[in-house]
């Protein structure tokens, strides 16, 4: 995503254009991420983890050759980056729910940790990466680059071993409901739990309000800090590595009970963050803001699927991470209007004033569904 919101900057020169990355990325899941949570409870996990990532690798390829023979235009980006949304759409609910499957609930924080872990890892280095390629060998080698890595990605995916439980499709017990009752159920669900309705609310306003300024971070680099595609790419990096700092510090308590105080807690520091990054010009202090904003993204993050799976029951778990999923969503539509407001005002403008909306809108959530700030309490258990 960095190499192509830094390829549509360039040839349109448009911040709600180079925004429309994260729309096209993040649009899928308006659509597929109730889906994706039904295919988690209801099919093999690991074979819609390969075919997610085949195709990615070919929509790469695709990329690849376009840039070698000369023929990209700005809206190719789109397409290539829709595709990753579609697959993202489908399979985040069962990339996050195979982790409970495989290593039960008494793991369950210290796994999904682990996993950000990684996760955030590769935002550190990939958009270091990115803005080097760029620099170095422009975005025609860069996409070499991506393209291998999918390779890897899917081979990866064919060979891991996943225990045979996982592979045993729900979908094989015989079932008289349709697909629209079983979404039904599931919003029903989320609708009667009182933390996973703030952990829903919190999911959109923070991915409307906080998250579409990595859109906007090549225009701020260009406009604002006025430096070149190699240390654009650091400034991403930058929030990559205190998300991952974020993470393995969450993965390395024995012990969490208040599961949603770190969600909610984090999350505002994310967004105080951002406001202060809205008013500064200085490269190395922009570095350090949004490293700090890392760390309580790397809160949220974590916690957002943890909360999900402790207080989910069994059988609605999949369609619970499902409409995580879709809140997730909401972020194409603050690309959106976030790049609107940065070509109509400027983009520190723009994140400003999402920033204050956020702060207000979330916190507003903390207070008024106080379980999200109390202890996590299964839904199997409050049934016993």
């Amino acid at each position: 995503m960095t190499m192509l919101g830094w390829l549509v900057f360039q040839l349109t020169d448009s911040a709600l254009l180079v925004t429309l990355v994260g729309f096209f990325g993040m649009g899928p899941m308006l659509i597929l991420g109730t889906v994706g949570g039904l295919l988690a409870d209801k099919t093999d996990k690991r074979k819609l983890l390969v075919i997610t990532a085949s195709a990615n690798l070919i929509a790469s390829t695709f990329m690849t050759a376009l840039l070698y023979f000369g023929e990209v235009k700005f809206w190719h980006a789109y397409l290539v980056i829709v595709v990753s949304g579609i697959g993202w759409g489908l399979d985040f609910p069962s990339r996050r729910s195979i982790v409970l499957d495989i290593l039960g609930r008494a793991r369950l924080t210290n796994a999904v940790a682990l996993d950000s872990i990684g996760m955030h890892t590769s935002r550190m280095i990939g958009p270091a990466l990115g803005g080097m390629l760029i620099t170095a060998v422009g975005i025609e080698g860069g996409y070499v680059v991506a393209t291998i890595f999918y390779s890897l990605s899917v081979f990866f995916m064919i060979i891991v071993s996943i225990p045979q439980i996982t592979l045993v499709s729900r979908a094989t017990k015989s079932t008289t409901t349709s697909i629209l009752r079983n979404l039904v159920e599931g919003f029903g669900y989320v609708r009667s739990n009182n933390t996973l309705s703030a952990l829903i609310l919190i999911t959109i306003l923070m991915n409307f309000l906080l998250f579409p300024y990595q859109q906007l971070i090549p225009v701020i680099a260009e406009r604002v800090l006025n430096v070149d595609a190699g240390l654009m790419g650091l400034l991403l990096a930058a929030e990559g590595l205190g998300a991952m700092v974020g993470a393995i510090f969450i993965a390395s308590r024995r012990t969490i009970s208040y599961h949603g105080r770190i969600y909610l807690y984090g999350s505002l520091l994310a967004l105080v963050m951002l406001s202060i990054l809205s008013i500064s010009d200085v490269y190395k202090a922009s570095l350090f803001i949004l490293f700090i904003l890392g760390l309580g993204a790397a809160c949220f993050g974590t916690m957002q699927g943890t909360i999900a799976m402790l207080v989910s029951r069994e059988d609605m778990r999949g369609r619970a991470l499902g409409i995580v999923t879709l809140g997730i969503g909401a972020s194409p539509l603050g690309s959106l209007v976030i790049g609107a407001m940065a070509d109509i005002t400027s983009a520190p403008t723009a994140i400003g004033v999402n920033s204050i909306i956020g702060l207000a809108t979330v916190g507003l959530v903390g207070l008024i569904y106080n379980s999200i700030r109390g202890p996590m309490i299964t839904d199997e258990s409050s049934n016993d």
